[in-house]
């Protein structure tokens, strides 16, 4: 039995098409985009189009996506090699920072991954962060460069 539950559906609000709304998109659907006033409306909506293109497809004798798979192969572990003063340098910190290197690591990594994402989904291309200097102009390099001097583990804030 078909069920578009299984499909990978992200709905999130913002600003598109010149008005703040919800926008759902299914990652084995590139192509489909719903937008609506409440989260469980685009939602809904991406739903029916997840279904209503299954349809389609099979009268047309194609193939549909298949549903991705469950991450939970996943460890969390994860082998890296730096360089000596690199090391030695994020090793200090740490201990300034009295957490240990494994720590400090995660949140620069999340603090990263949600910058990397603010700037992936913002309608300019930059995302203004309190405490940074940042606009349209900086080139990615110096924004993630501003971006990891400016995080401060200790408030967990920018």
């Amino acid at each position: 039995m078909f069920d578009p539950r299984l499909y990978t559906t992200s709905v999130r609000y913002g600003f598109f098409e010149g008005e703040y709304c919800f926008e759902a998109r299914v990652r084995e659907l590139p192509d489909v985009a719903e937008y609506a006033d409440t989260h469980e409306e685009a939602y809904a909506l991406a739903l029916d189009t997840i279904s209503t293109t299954a349809i389609i497809f099979a009268e047309k004798g194609r193939a549909m996506p298949e549903p991705e798979a469950p991450t939970d192969d996943f460890s969390g572990r994860v082998t890296l090699r730096l360089p000596k003063s690199l090391h030695r340098g994020l090793a200090v910190k740490a201990v300034e920072e009295n957490v240990s290197l494994n720590q400090l690591l995660v949140s620069v990594l999340s603090a990263f991954r949600g910058f990397d994402a603010a700037l992936s989904d913002s309608t300019n291309g930059w995302t203004d962060i309190p405490g940074t200097k940042l606009n349209k102009h900086d080139s990615p390099k110096r924004a993630k460069v501003v971006h990891l001097q400016t995080y401060s583990r200790k408030t967990a804030n920018w």
